[in-house]
């Protein structure tokens, strides 16, 4: 009973913090965050009497947020400045969000008041219409103007800003879409891929093919392009060259270990002797039998083969307009190729489990040169994209 008293007493005081919070932020004029704290306690439960307190909190501050907006919206118009329009448009969007997250909780009563709650809800469809065909004239005029007097690729990047937020608001304006594809061209940092091998050894194909499949890298870079094809029609930016400078392969190498076990195992059965050596009976006169133990032992000889490949090399950013290095970063890495086999000579029970297992396998051919080097580049892939997400070529 003292558990379900004390459970009840913490959600009263809960429910009450709760409460606090939410006028707190009705005081200090945070009139969206006690709109929402209100909306979300009275979508689990508006009717039940300890959140009442949330629909005369939700009420007021929906009045005083719609007031708020309104002659902010009323200042922003007559500054007739078209660089607010954006802020407007958001306004009357935000207000009518707002209203349509009210709508399902309604009816809404005040019990003590016998009455339900107030909304003065206001149809912004025309508003937003009008000031959306605003935005979007103010917009594409801004977007086109730096476009065509743009002076670097950062004039671009925020045309293209410009028409992608167009766009999101008001598909199929014009020829958004296309103005919007020539900023992004104009605004990418183009870079051509190299690889330099100078080393003594082969790098294989198909290593070299997967390095520059920058599709399989996941690279979230919107203003840079990277081509292992440069393309005689682009006008590269930067060039990323990725040097293979050694690549070390070591000997095949067997290694072989010997193991000495014994054990004492089960062999047969014999009847228990006592210290006179004579049989001993159980209560009922019968002989005693137990089991029979012999040591026995058995030489384990365990092979290893091992080889490994080392891939040293770098990654080198050029800008191709100074002909100056920008950065250079170093790219290795590691495989180790090892394989594990066993013999025995003598009685393997003597062997633990383990042991026994590895007796199941045989020695294997050892990898090629080239796909050591191969297995060895799975790693430089993933050290590859670390270095181009942290390079910044801007």
């Amino acid at each position: 009973m003292k558990k379900v008293v004390l459970l009840g007493l913490a959600i009263v005081l809960m429910a009450c913090g709760g409460v606090k919070r939410t006028q707190e932020a009705l005081n200090s004029g945070n009139y969206a965050q006690a709109i929402n704290k209100s909306i979300k306690n009275l979508a689990d439960n508006k009717t039940r009497k300890g959140n009442q307190a949330y629909v005369l909190l939700l009420e007021e501050g929906f009045r005083k947020y719609s007031d708020q907006e309104m002659r902010e919206i009323s200042f922003l118009q007559q500054d007739g400045n078209p660089a607010n329009l954006e802020v407007i448009f958001k306004k009357y969007q935000n207000l009518k969000s707002i209203q349509n997250r009210i709508r399902p909780l309604l009816p809404l009563p005040v019990y003590e008041e016998n009455r339900d709650a107030r909304f003065d809800f206001r149809n912004y469809d025309q508003d937003i219409l009008a000031v959306k065909e605003d935005l979007s004239e103010f917009l594409y005029q801004n977007a086109t103007e730096l476009l065509s007097n743009a002076s670097n690729k950062f004039d671009y990047r925020k045309a293209y800003e410009d028409f992608r937020y167009l766009d999101e608001i008001n598909p199929g304006y014009g020829d958004t879409k296309e103005m919007m594809e020539q900023a992004y061209r104009n605004g990418l940092d183009y870079v051509k891929v190299t690889v330099i091998n100078d080393t003594q050894q082969i790098v294989p194909e198909r290593l070299e093919s997967e390095l520059l499949n920058f599709n399989t890298y996941g690279l979230d870079d919107l203003w840079t392009a990277y081509h292992a094809n440069p393309l005689n029609e682009v006008e590269y930016d930067y060039e990323m060259q990725v040097a293979f400078r050694d690549i070390l392969i070591s000997p095949e190498q067997v290694s072989e270990r010997q193991i000495i076990k014994e054990r004492q195992v089960k062999d047969g059965k014999q009847f228990l002797l006592d210290e006179e050596g004579n049989v001993v009976k159980d209560s009922l006169g019968n002989k005693i039998e137990v089991d029979r133990l012999r040591t026995v032992r058995c030489n384990f000889y365990q092979f290893t083969q091992q080889k490994t490949a080392q891939v040293n090399g770098n990654v080198n950013f050029i800008d191709l307009r100074t002909k100056q290095s920008l950065n250079s970063y170093p790219l290795s890495s590691q495989f180790i190729f090892e394989h594990v086999y066993a013999n025995y000579d003598g009685d393997k029970r003597a062997l633990d489990n383990d042991l026994v297992a590895m007796l199941n396998l045989a020695a294997v051919p050892f990898p090629s040169d080239e796909q050591m080097v191969y297995d060895a580049g799975e790693d430089l892939k993933a050290r590859l994209k670390n270095i181009i997400v942290r390079h910044k070529f801007n």
